[in-house]
């Protein structure tokens, strides 16, 4: 990873990180070598990372990340506070976005947030010239699958996710997405008024 890849990446982590409350179980989905979980520090209390790009397991003190892709590996427990995807959700095909949101909602506690982030549509051609000069590294561009921003809150649908944030960041190139989990009650409440309209 070239410098302007980590301050790339050091930018998203400090956008997710203002929605991350300390005491955190987090999944980070596209772990790289733990990055965000060292930024966090104390505020984590145990993390889990998925990251296909590694070449062995790697445990630390408070997180482990492991090799595969997600969410075919996952915790095998649920209750987490938390999960962070940040420029993953891009790479995941049309076929599997579906079960990535049934993994997060099945994984977090109820009121549990999936922090997003995704890059606008122009980047991919800014990407590419910033590689072709060497600029970057670019890791993995050719899976970006064409992803529009906005079907970010399709994926992560009412009635079992709620939008609590939606913002732009590196000058308009970069979207954050915050969704919380909704409890069964609020689910029925909101599907209830969903059917009635």
């Amino acid at each position: 990873m070239k410098r302007f890849d980590r301050i790339l990446q050091r930018w998203r982590i400090r956008q997710a990180a203002r929605h991350l409350p300390p005491g955190l179980r987090l999944i980070d989905v596209g772990a790289y070598r733990g990055e965000l979980f060292e930024y966090l520090g104390e505020r984590l209390e145990c993390g889990f990372g998925v990251e296909p790009l590694l070449s062995e397991r790697r445990a630390a003190p408070r997180y482990t990340i492991e090799k595969g892709h997600f969410p075919t590996v996952r915790p095998p427990d649920s209750g987490w506070d938390a999960i962070a995807m940040l420029a993953v959700l891009e790479h995941i095909p049309p076929s599997g976005q579906a079960a990535v949101a049934d993994a997060c909602h099945a994984l977090l506690r109820p009121g549990g947030r999936v922090v997003i982030t995704v890059p606008s549509r122009a980047v991919d051609g800014i990407l590419r010239v910033l590689k072709l000069l060497r600029v970057i590294d670019g890791m993995s561009l050719e899976e970006h699958h064409g992803f529009d921003p906005a079907d970010t809150e399709r994926i992560f649908a009412t009635p079992r996710f709620g939008l609590l944030r939606h913002a732009r960041f590196q000058f308009g190139l970069n979207h954050l997405y915050v969704f919380g989990a909704l409890p069964a009650a609020e689910q029925v409440a909101r599907r209830t008024a969903t059917d009635s309209i």
